[in-house]
């Protein structure tokens, strides 16, 4: 009796809802999409229809990628609270057709708009672009067929007051660049295939119609990401044709990314000599040949830069030091370094190094202390080898950077070199890490427990140390120096890659396991760890780190075998955040057993799964398509035959 006298003055005494102030309840409300605010919330009473049309609410609509929103949802909300809003992302929503876009010009108000990946063709662009005049922020797609001069007057006094523009190119143009008068911020993406779906060669020459140049007198910040293909080299050097004439003075952010080999030029010469003399740079990062070799770093000048990129250049230490951060001078506002690919970064010289050698301590100690406030570093596809000498290891010095947000940092380089860790029985010196014949090996049993001895020593290693540390690390890549991915987007895929580093041998099980303590943890990668043997820190991981968003492994344990798949569907169940999974695994086998501890994860959308020999169950995968309804793309590049994923495929479409 007094149990039920308990719980019935305890619901007497609940707060409803609707009690809660107006400051709360907006806060609870702004977790809530856009479209479910306007649509579906504010019919329940009058207090949320009045609420859910708050400014604060209205002001940002967020509808990228957002798979449930269709063209009857899209035009209801313009509809309803069109000139409410100021910043529209409609980015990657291409099922929307044109005739939906067009409802965008009910926002008169307009300030941001983002219709990247939406299906809009210059007549339609114009259109729209007349009546937004407040518009200051846009991001589009220059499609084949684009034509410049079917833009209205009107649309060109808009594209005139245009201070930020991202424009994804694929077809060679300028696009709506040189109408921009007002450019302060230039983003590129080129994605110009070589050749036509007809098979023709394509040319990088711009279209018919494309004599206007870009104007860049107010430029403060350029950004190009290239696809590989000599076409997009092409168009981009004319871009930077302009830049060479006439560097702007406020540039402070110049950002050039491309794959393989992109050759410097005269002209291109000639922009970074006038960028040397003229401009002072808050933000860098080149093609490997427009630095290798050349004086360039020595001679460019930087105000309170914020990010470097070196990726995959001939970089030593002792440059390092005295090129970017200045003899080791204060650097605190660096937020961001990647020296990806560096072999020798951390060497003081690269003439008569070889890249296995130890690191100079010293090098990355003055790294650390003149960069304190890093937020996202990476080392990765390099031998970084600490000596054996007391504190100087490589992780204990990176530990000291408390504020880092991401990390990526090649397996050999986490190799606990002074303490003498317990490791598990290891089979790599048995088998022969390559695709021959499969060899019968007896695995020892290597409990999931350890004992409190073999833990206390684990926890004590620098790596658990480093893990420890860094409590607030959002972003973990932990990569083999000689790891080459089967399908690579930006590389030709090598089919016998490089075996393993020999320090990386020891990294397995327990070092997996310390990855646990990162609380936060949202993206996790791990390629190439050759000593796992049962994948018991996976499921350590899965339990903790409750975060997890994306989850990426690769060439994990002994390739002739799946060592930790009952790690993995173990993990698997306790993953409800998980959103994207990657596998790339020799001889996978997708069953029943994989895909029922898969459907466990509710808000997974995207699977891609490479496995040479590998295998699938067809029903399997249609079962687990059934559970998980958030699925939106779904990638196995497996062993099965024409026939068997000709008709899977057909069954998921249906």
């Amino acid at each position: 009796q007094e149990l039920v006298s308990g719980e019935s003055e305890e619901e007497s005494n609940g707060v409803n809802l609707m009690e809660f102030s107006d400051e709360i309840l907006l806060h609870i409300l702004s977790y809530v999409p856009c479209t479910d605010l306007v649509l579906n919330v504010r019919k329940t009473c009058r207090k949320l229809a009045m609420l859910c049309l708050d400014k604060s609410l209205t002001h940002t609509v967020l509808l990228q990628k957002d798979y449930k929103v269709n063209k009857d949802k899209v035009k209801q909300l313009m509809r309803d609270i069109g000139k409410e809003i100021y910043q529209l992302n409609m980015a990657g929503c291409y099922w929307l057709p044109s005739s939906t876009i067009d409802h965008v010009t009910r926002c008169k108000n307009l300030v941001k708009l983002n219709l990247s990946g939406c299906h809009v063709t210059s007549l339609h662009l114009s259109k729209m672009l007349s009546t937004l005049q407040h518009l200051r922020s846009l991001a589009i797609d220059v499609n084949p067929g684009f034509d410049a001069s079917q833009l209205s007057s009107e649309c060109k006094a808009t594209l005139s007051r245009v201070s930020e523009l991202k424009q994804t190119l694929y077809t060679p143009s300028y696009g709506v660049v040189p109408c921009c008068t007002s450019l302060e911020k230039l983003l590129l993406y080129f994605e110009i295939l070589d050749r036509s779906r007809e098979g023709f060669m394509l040319s990088g020459q711009l279209m018919v119609g494309e004599s206007n140049v870009p104007h860049y007198q107010n430029l403060r910040v350029f950004y190009a990401r290239l696809a590989p293909g000599y076409v997009n080299q092409e168009v981009v050097r004319l871009y930077l044709a302009v830049l060479s004439d006439r560097t702007p003075e406020n540039l402070h952010a110049f950002l050039i990314s491309a794959p393989g080999s992109f050759a410097e030029t005269g002209a291109t010469k000639n922009l970074l000599d006038s960028m040397a003399r003229n401009v002072c740079l808050d933000a860098l990062q080149l093609p490997k040949a427009w630095i290798n070799g050349s004086g360039l770093l020595q001679h460019l000048k930087f105000n309170n830069p914020f990010y470097f990129s070196f990726s995959r250049c001939t970089l030593s230490g002792g440059h390092l030091i005295q090129r970017v951060i200045n003899g080791g001078k204060d650097l605190k506002s660096l937020t961001s370094l990647n020296l990806s690919g560096c072999v020798h970064c951390l060497a003081p010289e690269s003439l008569f190094r070889k890249a296995e050698d130890d690191i100079d301590s010293s090098i990355l100690e003055s790294l650390v202390v003149s960069c304190c406030n890093l937020r996202h570093l990476n080392l990765s596809a390099a031998h970084h080898h600490s000596s054996e000498s007391v504190g100087n290891h490589l992780c204990q010095l990176l530990s000291r950077l408390k504020h880092l947000l991401s990390l990526a940092l090649p397996v050999c380089s986490i190799t606990d070199i002074a303490a003498g860790v317990e490791k598990p029985p290891t089979q790599s010196n048995a088998v022969p890490q390559t695709f021959g014949k499969k060899i019968r090996v007896g695995v020892q049993t290597y409990s999931r427990n350890l004992t409190d001895q073999v833990k206390q020593r684990l926890e004590s290693s620098v790596f658990w140390t480093l893990m420890g540390s860094l409590r607030f690390l959002e972003t973990l890549e932990i990569i083999g120096s000689s790891f080459s991915s089967a399908m690579p987007r930006n590389e030709p895929a090598i089919r016998n890659s490089l075996p393993p580093c020999v320090r990386a041998q020891s990294v397995g099980d327990s070092e997996v396991a310390a990855i646990s303590q990162l609380t936060y943890l949202q993206s996790l990668t791990l390629a190439q760890l050759p000593n796992i043997v049962t994948g018991s820190g996976l499921i350590s991981i899965g339990l903790q780190c409750q975060h997890l968003r994306t989850l990426s492994l690769a060439n994990l344990g002994m390739m002739g075998k799946v060592v930790y798949m009952a790690a993995l569907t173990d993990m698997l169940k306790h993953c409800k955040c998980l959103r994207d999974l990657r596998l790339e695994q020799p001889y996978f086998s997708a069953g029943a057993q994989f895909f029922q501890a898969l459907s466990h994860c509710s808000s997974l959308q995207r699977l891609c799964i490479v496995s040479r020999s590998g295998t699938l169950q067809s029903d399997a995968v249609m079962s687990f398509m059934a559970s998980c309804l958030e699925v939106i793309m779904c990638h196995m590049f497996m062993g099965e035959s024409l026939t068997v994923c000709k008709n899977l495929q057909q069954a998921i479409v249906r």
